[in-house]
């Protein structure tokens, strides 16, 4: 390409339509928790800004959990167009993806999709069971990866020792495959993955803690920090079929394991009789935990909500208590509730104590304890949480809408783009 055809391209590309190609594992309605909710989110955003978007996911590696059709559906823009991964195989294409760290049975398809597309970016997010570190390395585009979880420096994905605690202390071997039962991932021990990122231009991380903790776990490779965004929740009535608490209620939206701490949530309620709870989500965990909650009868479950339906939830809950007990590397549900104008109550752990901190929209607790009396005080001095509610929704609406995150995200993507041309310049016209 000579350098006037580079410069023209260049110029087009600022401020004008570009191509995205996103690939992750799971894509609504085809998915489990924030990761994918994120990718749709940034899909629908950018096709409503006249970008073009390819997304590529695994329907496969959903029927691991779930082995039915989704029952909430989704729409796209006409600008997002949707490949959807299935094979013949069924989940064990996804599970031969996730040990041996290359795409293996996706590998033709999703080579004609990233390498027949003329891309301008290929985002990279949740790829663990698309093909690890093998489909880092296709296509020629810039490339972006958002670190959703910690897949870059944990087998699990959270660290979380033992499915017990917040990892401090690495285990490896024997916290995934004997507490979590699932085999090693021997391309782990080699240099399959640091090869990969070398395909990657930058690494983004929703949260600076998180992006502390790949530093500190290894990761050497140019990151950004770009905060997760929360669309305005246009919706205020009630979800339809759902009945109304009579009594104000406490709010948890989010996935039912371990990890998220819901049976200390569950503990707590069992003593604490001065509001209901209202628990929003499904997991792995949902049968135990309404077994122990099924005596509590200020307790309900409402398993799975399209997210938008839960603005009306949010508005009406005294508060959001996010009990989790990993390092959470962004509070999406967080962000969600100061959104709506209701203030949280977080644990101090990971990216929910910067948040916290960032927005001033709520009380953080460190034992079970501080978390009763944090919500106690919000139902009992209504003018303290009118304050903590004003002082979250400003800082949510600065910091994580969609506007800011655009903003920031094609602002990066313009930069990386002038580099990757000036250096097809200084190359000769070769893009090497």
């Amino acid at each position: 390409m000579g350098t006037d055809k580079i410069a023209a391209s260049v110029s087009a590309a600022m401020g004008r339509a570009l191509r995205f190609c996103m690939v992750t594992t799971f894509y609504p309605p085809y998915h489990f928790g924030g990761d994918a909710l994120h990718v749709y989110r940034l899909s629908q955003a950018l096709a409503e800004r006249g970008h073009r978007v390819d997304v590529v996911h695994s329907v496969d590696a959903y029927r691991l959990q779930h082995p039915t059709e989704p029952e909430t559906p989704f729409d796209h823009h006409p600008n997002v167009t949707v490949h959807s991964l299935r094979t013949s195989w069924g989940s064990a294409s996804a599970l031969t993806a996730h040990q041996l760290g290359r795409p293996a049975f996706y590998g033709r398809r999703l080579r004609a999709v990233l390498e027949g597309g003329p891309y301008d970016v290929i985002h990279f997010h949740n790829v663990s069971l698309m093909g690890g570190p093998g489909v880092l390395q296709m296509g020629r585009a810039v490339k972006l990866f958002t670190a959703h979880e910690y897949w870059l420096v944990c087998p699990t994905h959270l660290l979380f020792a033992f499915n017990r605690e917040a990892c401090t202390e690495r285990h490896c071997l024997a916290c995934t495959v004997i507490h979590y039962r699932r085999p090693p991932q021997l391309w782990r021990r080699t240099g399959a993955l640091p090869r990969a990122l070398g395909h990657v231009d930058c690494l983004l991380m929703t949260s600076r803690f998180a992006l502390e903790k790949h530093r500190e776990q290894g990761i050497d490779r140019p990151m950004v920090r770009l905060p997760a965004f929360v669309p305005a929740f246009e919706s205020e009535g009630w979800p339809e079929g759902l009945d109304l608490p009579e009594r104000p209620f406490f709010l948890y939206v989010g996935r039912l394991e371990r990890y998220k701490g819901v049976h200390d949530l569950l503990r707590l309620f069992e003593g604490y009789r001065q509001a209901d709870l209202v628990i929003v989500g499904a997991g792995s965990e949902e049968a135990a935990l309404r077994q122990r909650a099924c005596s509590l009868s200020h307790v309900r479950f409402v398993g799975r909500l399209h997210p938008a339906a839960l603005g009306g939830l949010y508005r009406r809950a005294i508060a959001l208590v996010v009990p989790s007990l990993s390092y959470e590397t962004f509070g999406l549900t967080l962000a969600e509730s100061l959104t709506c104008g209701t203030p949280v109550v977080a644990r101090r752990i990971g990216a929910l104590t910067e948040n916290l901190e960032q927005s001033g929209g709520g009380l953080g607790f460190d034992s079970m304890d501080e978390c009763g009396q944090a919500m106690e005080r919000l139902r009992t001095e209504p003018e303290l949480r009118a304050t903590l509610a004003r002082r979250g929704q400003e800082a949510a609406q600065r910091l994580w809408s969609q506007e800011a995150h655009l903003g920031q995200y094609l602002g990066l993507i313009d930069s990386l783009l002038a580099k990757k041309a000036g250096a097809v310049v200084a190359t000769g016209g070769h893009d090497e």
